[in-house]
């Protein structure tokens, strides 16, 4: 699900704090889309509520950067975009998913043609095909 209309107007501006891929889904599983450049602005959609993930904008490109990695201005002070600052910096809640968020934005990518991997979240432990073979295997 995507951030209603409504929600659309509602965008907090920050930058970045290093050197980061703006990446495809809310993991660092998902491809990455772009890098933006540490202390480049970029604008910020929404964010998952129960991971510090966020869709942003960039240039003329959107997709997905953990908190950590964004910074913006709350009552004179930089602090890091997370769940603790969302209400108070207007973010929005969202959700994700992959299939309605990559037809949206990345249909004329080349992972695009991969979509249907990831209407699922990725694996877990960070294996992008399959887990290493188990020790000892001959």
């Amino acid at each position: 699900m995507l951030a209603a209309p409504a929600l659309a107007e509602a965008a907090t501006r920050g930058f970045a704090t290093a050197n980061v891929n703006m990446r495809s889904g809310p993991s660092t599983a998902y491809p990455a889309v772009v890098v933006i450049p540490v202390g480049a602005p970029l604008t910020v959609h929404g964010c998952l509520s129960d991971t510090p993930w966020c869709d942003v904008s960039f240039v003329n490109g959107r997709g997905w950067v953990a908190g950590r990695y964004i910074q913006t201005t709350f009552r004179q002070n930089r602090v890091y975009v997370e769940p603790r600052y969302y209400r108070d910096l207007g973010v929005p809640i969202i959700t994700f998913e992959a299939g309605r968020y990559w037809d949206r934005y990345y249909r004329d990518r080349d992972f695009y043609r991969e979509r249907d991997r990831w209407r699922r979240p990725p694996p877990s432990g960070g294996y992008w095909n399959a887990p290493p073979p188990s020790a000892g295997w001959d």
